[in-house]
């Protein structure tokens, strides 16, 4: 599903990332693969790194999963002296919108599917996953999940281990291929090729490039202030949206690549 005006995002350690860095005004990260593996926690290196960001810089995370996936995963890990009044979080692909708020997580805004959507896109996945060979015997949880602002299909289950998933799809054409077909049936949704193993649905128009394009809005600063680093910055990926809207895209090839970047950042932010 690439848009007319397509860029090409280069690979973090092929741009200047010293100019980026003077001109960045907001950082902002995908979750899977980039800050974490897939549905693990964040290790204890990356949370420190990350939370220095915090004292530099406002930083968004956008990610496909769950408020709880973001706890669990990057919260709860996170050391005393983060700063979380400078952190904004957007899980289901920024269809929502959590903050900071005397002491705890307030979830700002939400764009929650219609029961009829909803219903539709599960159906679309099912039938579009069986007739590609994606409906797979062995999983590790439910393979479809209704997150209220999203539906996300993982072809394994939602709690397979990262091992499996990595194997599943390495290049992505299995995933792209399931959303190029389901988008076809879903014309009014957005569908996106997402982490490992998924495929996300959400409202049109409800992607990263609206969590982006929201965030500057929040914040008083232009999308292109936003440097934005994610995984899935190909076409079909659901981080390219943020680049399509006009962040500085940075792109990484797994959370130990993300790391060397958040240290380069952390050397050049002033």
């Amino acid at each position: 599903m690439a848009e007319d005006g397509a860029v090409n995002v280069a690979w973090w350690g092929s741009q200047d990332i010293g100019s980026i860095c003077a001109r960045a005004r907001v950082l902002a990260f995908d979750l899977d693969n980039t800050l974490a593996l897939s549905k693990t926690r964040m290790d204890q290196t990356m949370a420190v790194h990350f939370a220095a960001l915090t004292r530099l810089r406002p930083v968004a995370i956008v990610s496909g999963g769950r408020f709880s996936q973001f706890r669990d995963q990057v919260l709860d890990a996170l050391p005393d002296d983060t700063r979380f009044g400078q952190l904004h979080l957007m899980p289901t692909s920024g269809t929502r919108y959590y903050r900071w708020q005397d002491g705890s997580w307030d979830c700002v805004y939400a764009h929650d599917l219609s029961a009829q959507d909803r219903q539709a896109a599960e159906a679309s996945l099912e039938r579009r996953a069986k007739q590609l060979g994606d409906w797979e015997e062995q999983v590790w949880g439910p393979r479809i999940e209704d997150r209220g602002s999203q539906i996300t299909f993982s072809a394994l289950g939602q709690q397979a281990p990262v091992e499996a998933k990595e194997a599943w799809d390495p290049d992505n054409s299995r995933k792209d291929a399931l959303a190029w077909a389901v988008a076809a049936d879903l014309p009014n949704l957005q569908v996106r090729s997402g982490g490992s193993t998924s495929v996300d649905i959400s409202a049109k128009g409800i992607d990263k490039a609206y969590a982006v394009t929201s965030l500057a809005r929040i914040l008083g600063v232009d999308v292109g202030d936003i440097a934005f680093v994610g995984d899935r910055m190909d076409p079909d990926g659901n981080d390219y949206p943020a680049a399509l809207a006009g962040a500085m895209a940075l792109r990484v090839h797994n959370p130990a690549d993300a790391l060397d970047l958040i240290q380069a950042m952390e050397a050049d932010l002033v």
